[in-house]
């Protein structure tokens, strides 16, 4: 059993077993034992899922009660991008910065669900074209090399997205093609998701939405060390350089960006 111990502290962390009640463990080290180390990792996987934990270093808490949207079996199973939206949120309430949110690169709504829960008291703007690539931005993609928009991101609409909103009343339809579909808008941003692969359309969503987003607010900017859009990052990198905008990268599934408005 003492070898067992070992091998499960090594395999699964000291803190992770602490935590785990004694009906599991004693499952654990059994199946250990018999060399069913992969049953013994399924057995901790479905006590972390079950009690809504992800093994980190040191186990860190929050300090907080979870949200429920952090562990949804979709926007991509992306934790990390994921949890990122739940700690900005909770800054942004925590400082009291006023603003509507907002995602460009709807698509079916994934992420935009989270959003909408996020910030159940903030106007939520979406904005897509709601049929995939505009052949405008798919020609500067060719023309630059920055990548072959090789994806179809066309079958979506609205009532799809409006379908998967908790407080549609918050949300507002953008359709179209930007940033002509964001005309007349007369607010401010605390928060906005972008989300649209291509070069064009992330550097005029970042001189939209930077130019509209209240002091100590945020841009959450998708596939920026994604190398199969290279046109994200380069469209962030010059951006920065113009607007002296500093940024950092988050490690989530396709490699996300961070700005904070000082």
């Amino acid at each position: 059993m003492k070898r067992a111990i070992k091998l499960a502290i090594k395999k699964f962390g000291r803190n992770v077993l602490k935590r785990i009640p004694q009906r599991y463990s004693r499952l654990i080290f059994n199946n250990i034992l018999e060399n069913n180390i992969a049953w013994g990792q399924l057995i901790v996987d479905e006590w972390l899922v079950k009690n809504k934990l992800i093994v980190c270093s040191g186990m860190l808490t929050l300090g907080h009660e979870r949200k429920e949207y952090v562990f949804q079996n979709d926007a991509q199973n992306d934790y990390i991008r994921m949890s990122s939206l739940e700690l900005i949120a909770k800054e942004i309430y925590d400082n009291n910065i006023d603003g509507s949110v907002a995602e460009l690169g709807v698509f079916k709504g994934d992420f935009s669900k989270a959003i909408n829960v996020a910030f159940p008291d903030r106007k939520l703007y979406l904005f897509d074209t709601f049929n995939g690539f505009d052949g405008r931005d798919v020609k500067i993609e060719f023309e630059n090399k920055y990548s072959t928009a090789y994806n179809d991101f066309s079958g979506t609409d609205v009532q799809m997205v409006l379908a998967k909103m908790k407080i549609k009343e918050n949300c507002i339809i953008k359709k179209g093609y930007f940033p002509e579909s964001a005309s007349g808008i007369d607010d401010n941003f605390a928060f906005v998701s972008i989300d649209v692969d291509l070069y064009e359309p992330m550097y005029n969503g970042l001189k939209y939405f930077y130019s509209k987003l209240t002091k100590g607010g945020y841009i959450l900017l998708h596939d920026y060390n994604n190398i199969s859009y290279n046109g994200v990052k380069m469209a962030l990198k010059k951006f920065s350089r113009e607007r002296h905008v500093p940024y950092f990268p988050i490690c989530d599934n396709w490699g996300s960006a961070v700005i904070m408005k000082m």
